[in-house]
């Protein structure tokens, strides 16, 4: 009940996001009832349906990551001073979140389900003159269980996700989590104010040192002077570099040497493609989480680039922003640089050739890049949302807001200085072995 009074009462972007994985999960619904459409009609062909389901992973994916990111974005669900007492803590909220999360896709699932319903004609007439009665098999009865089984994928694994990324953590010195940062911030004043009163020897130094710090902080708002420091302070870079550029390496490896052998044949993939050997395909999920395991890193190396050779204001502000949001912003960046790389290679092999795109092709590729463009702008949110104090406490310093408009702009050109060629580097090899 409290995560649907919260799902009411948010914001209208707050719920423009919610019906916005609420749309993406009635999508993967919808390809996930056509397989079972298509291997109802077609009862001999259960390769070609297995195919077709795990063609769907793809799109599932795709909606999950996005129902997680924007189940970070959520204000409804965000630690404030006060809710431990009333019984909402790191845990209640994150079961909140996870609740809220699944409601969404739950929707979406419910008007897919509806809308297969109307192609087939169970609720009302045929439309469309019953152009989709055969694919669906509309001429069967519907199995519910097993259309209730594949609608289940989506909601199940959107609030398990859910719950595992905001599940509450102990607070690692340099790795605060989302409720240990949001503590600190509240509770350093506390500690600043408390230390005021405290009884010291007078007129030695460390006492003096202690007031002092102790006057400052009781004198700061909460958040404002707290972050500002803490934007300009070192961050520890990423460890995932070796890792994304051994599996990436990996994946090209397994690519280059699938489509060299001519024993293996291709499948017959839907929509008209052919992308030789199986292997093929592994290699390219391969590259895939490899340019994903490495995007952090790659978003901090940029950071450090742009504070090479005696930076200014302008540039040092861009630098440590990048290197503070590379692990928030660094993952949905690679997993858009895959998405595009594979486009990219995509587009390479069938140069001069037309595919045979169906709808539910086009339905699918839509779902895989739309969610990951969604994910990238929804952590872009989220970062900023998390900059908030330490944009305020600037500005009350005298930072012009010019000045932070070139920052950001300077991070976005900066970003795409690297992860463009890296783009189109890794879409070269990939289609290289298929159009040798």
């Amino acid at each position: 009940m409290l995560a649907l009074r919260l799902a009411r009462g948010g914001q209208p972007l707050v719920q423009l996001r919610r019906l916005l994985v609420a749309a993406a999960s009635a999508g993967t619904g919808f390809l996930l009832l056509c397989t079972l459409g298509y291997a109802m009609g077609h009862p001999d062909a259960s390769a070609g349906s297995v195919l077709r389901l795990a063609w769907c992973v793809a799109p599932v994916a795709a909606t999950v990551y996005f129902a997680v990111a924007v189940a970070r974005t959520d204000p409804g669900t965000r630690p404030r001073p006060g809710l431990s007492a009333i019984g909402l803590g790191p845990g209640r909220l994150m079961a909140v979140s996870a609740t809220t999360t699944a409601l969404s896709t739950v929707l979406g699932s419910m008007l897919a389900l509806l809308f297969f319903l109307h192609l087939r004609g169970d609720l009302t007439g045929m439309p469309f003159d019953g152009a989709a009665a055969q694919f669906l098999a509309a001429d069967q009865p519907l199995p519910l269980p097993a259309a209730l089984t594949l609608l289940a994928l989506v909601p199940l694994s959107a609030s398990a996700a859910t719950a595992l990324v905001l599940r509450p953590r102990g607070t690692q010195p340099g790795r605060a989590g989302r409720y240990g940062r949001a503590a600190a911030r509240s509770g350093a004043v506390r500690s600043g104010r408390h230390a005021v009163g405290a009884q010291a020897a007078p007129g030695t130094h460390e006492a003096r040192t202690e007031q002092a710090e102790s006057s400052t902080a009781a004198a700061e708002p909460a958040g404002g002077a707290l972050d500002a420091p803490q934007l300009f302070a070192p961050q520890a870079a990423p460890g995932g570099l070796p890792w994304g550029a051994a599996v990436l390496a990996a994946g090209l490896a397994v690519e280059t040497y699938a489509g060299r052998s001519d024993s293996a044949s291709g499948p017959a993939l839907p929509g008209g493609f052919v992308v030789g050997p199986a292997g093929v395909l592994v290699g390219w999920a391969l590259t895939a989480v490899g340019l994903a395991l490495a995007g952090p890193a790659i978003t901090y190396v940029c950071g450090r680039l742009l504070q090479a050779a005696r930076p200014g204001a302008l540039r040092l502000l861009a630098g440590r922003v990048l290197q503070t949001e590379a692990r928030r912003i660094g993952q949905p960046l690679g997993v858009v640089c895959a998405v595009a790389s594979g486009a990219y290679a995509m587009a390479t092999l069938y140069a001069g050739v037309r595919p045979d795109f169906g709808p539910l092709t086009t339905l699918g590729a839509l779902l895989v890049g739309g969610c990951t463009l969604l994910t990238l702008l929804t952590a872009a949110v989220e970062a900023r949302q998390a900059r908030a104090d330490t944009t305020a406490a600037l500005l009350r310093l005298g930072a012009p807001a010019t000045m932070l408009r070139s920052a950001a702009g300077l991070r976005v050109g900066a970003l795409l200085a690297v992860f463009g060629p890296l783009t189109w580097v890794v879409a070269e090899l990939a289609a290289l072995p298929l159009t040798r």
